[in-house]
């Protein structure tokens, strides 16, 4: 009796280590079944200039390998033509205007609240550091994938404020000082500080983030201030052009596009040598897009040059919002794949957090195209759309453009343009006109009409964009 006893206590010991080992090995699966993330996201990259675009003039090898290794949408949308609203959107899935309604609602709760820190009173003076402030509380994918066990590293460009801002756990952009906002740097300061040195001067802080946290499932920002001015590009990629048929303006533009290419080419270097690479989605967007074309000299026109012609950034053309968007993951997304469905920009976040299996969060306007990328769907959206407040301005002194109110939609092959501020209404037809060079909303009133209506339905959900207000008050202040 006293041995069949032991027995049934060593059998019991025996099974509840067996459980207790199955238990760590399924946590431990979970862990390493997660994939790493990488949103690879380009700095002022128009999206005709990639070979994979069919750009031949222009040498970008690895972005065309990118293209290759997974699924490519052709007709991707961001949600602004300029770079911080554009990339608010990436990290939250909100649309610019619903995140400055929540931003400037919870900025106005505090101030009547008194609840800022004495340090943050001054951040108020400019507009850059009140949005920033108020970044902390929105739910961004860092903090989403953190409850899953996931580090994060942001490196590139960072408009708000730090790191910590977004909820990554390690980073490049520090923040600012005072002392800060008054030096001739200040603007560097607020596009990312440290951060803007990724790509350009090294992708160390990327691999070290890589070697410290080894072993845990990662989600990467990395977004190169490429090919952003300035156009300094190393000689080596210069020399590429210098010979070829082109404005010097593109020229250096692309050469400024090929040593993105090759940041982007030097990190999937690491990441085959460390073993990631296998097991790493990687999602690849514009920030905004820029018109650069190889005969176009803008070299002697700064505000052209430096903000993309004249229907790129900032413009409320077809070119300033379309980018590529590829989503890339070896054996689990197909190769050599390219989609023409439209797919808005804010659908990025949304699909990543499919695929890690998170339901999304409420309000977010992206959805997941998870489905259109292994081919279940044709499409979901059936147009893209999107508002504007600045646009280009003649004046050199509005480098960063002129307040206004404006509209786009984009149907099947159509791209509208509505100036509201302007009093215009234009029409483009895409299958034969993608640089929007005649207006055709004479030649067809429906189809003009129909878009209209769409962006008027956008126009009386949304309201007035608080920004506009906003701008026109600090122009005031200033007066």
């Amino acid at each position: 009796m006293r041995r069949l006893f032991l027995l049934l206590i060593l059998l019991s010991a025996a099974f509840a280590c067996n459980l207790a080992e199955q238990r760590t090995n399924q946590s431990t699966s979970k862990i390493t079944e997660l994939p790493n993330i990488i949103m690879l996201i380009g700095d002022d990259q128009g999206y005709p200039y990639f070979g994979f675009m069919g750009a031949d003039y222009i040498h970008t090898p690895h972005m065309d390998e990118l293209a290759e290794s997974g699924v490519l949408f052709t007709n991707g949308y961001v949600s602004d033509n300029h770079c911080r609203p554009s990339l608010q959107t990436l990290i939250t899935g909100l649309l610019p205007i619903d995140f400055q309604k929540k931003n400037f609602a919870l900025m106005d709760a505090e101030i009547k609240k008194q609840a800022i820190p004495e340090d943050s009173v001054q951040w108020f003076k400019q507009e850059f550091d009140r949005k920033a402030y108020g970044f902390s509380r929105f739910n961004t994918l860092p903090k989403i994938l953190r409850e899953e066990g996931y580090v994060s590293f942001q490196g590139g460009k960072w408009w708000e404020f730090n790191y910590q801002n977004g909820g990554f756990t390690h980073g490049m952009t520090k923040g600012w000082t005072e002392e800060d906002q008054k030096s001739n740097n200040w603007f560097r300061k607020h596009m990312g500080g440290d951060g803007m040195d990724l790509g350009r001067v090294t992708n160390q802080a990327a691999y070290d983030f890589l070697e410290e946290t080894k072993g845990q499932p990662f989600f990467m920002w990395f977004a190169p201030s490429l090919p952003h001015y300035p156009f300094n590009a190393p000689e080596k990629y210069y020399n590429l052009y210098k010979d070829k048929d082109m404005s010097e303006s593109a020229k250096q533009y692309y050469a400024n596009c090929t040593w993105f290419d090759d940041a982007w080419g030097e990190l999937v270097a690491y990441l085959k040598e460390k073993g990631y690479y296998d097991n790493t989605l990687i999602v690849y967007v514009n920030d905004n897009g820029w018109e650069q074309d190889p005969k176009e000299e803008y070299w002697n026109d700064p505000n052209r040059s430096h903000n993309g012609g004249d229907k790129g950034k900032g413009s409320i053309y077809d070119m300033s919002f379309r980018s590529p968007i590829i989503f890339a993951w070896a054996d689990q997304i197909k190769k050599g794949v390219r989609r023409e469905a439209l797919i808005h920009s804010a659908d990025i976040p949304a699909t990543i957090l499919d695929y890690i299996g998170i339901d999304l969060p409420k309000g977010i306007y992206g959805v997941s195209f998870k489905e259109v990328i292994s081919g279940k769907k044709s499409s979901i959206r059936n147009f893209v759309q999107g508002n504007v407040v600045t646009t280009r301005s003649p004046k050199p002194g509005e480098v960063m453009g002129r307040k206004v109110e404006g509209y786009w939609v984009r149907k099947n092959n159509w791209f509208l343009r509505w100036h509201v501020t302007d009093d215009q209404l234009e029409l483009f037809d895409l299958t034969n006109d993608l640089r929007n060079n005649t207006n055709v909303a004479g030649e067809f009133p429906s189809v003009a009409k129909e878009l209209q209506a769409i962006a008027q339905s956008y126009k009386n959900e949304k309201g007035r964009d608080p920004r506009i207000d906003y701008y026109l008050k600090m122009n005031e202040q200033k007066k």
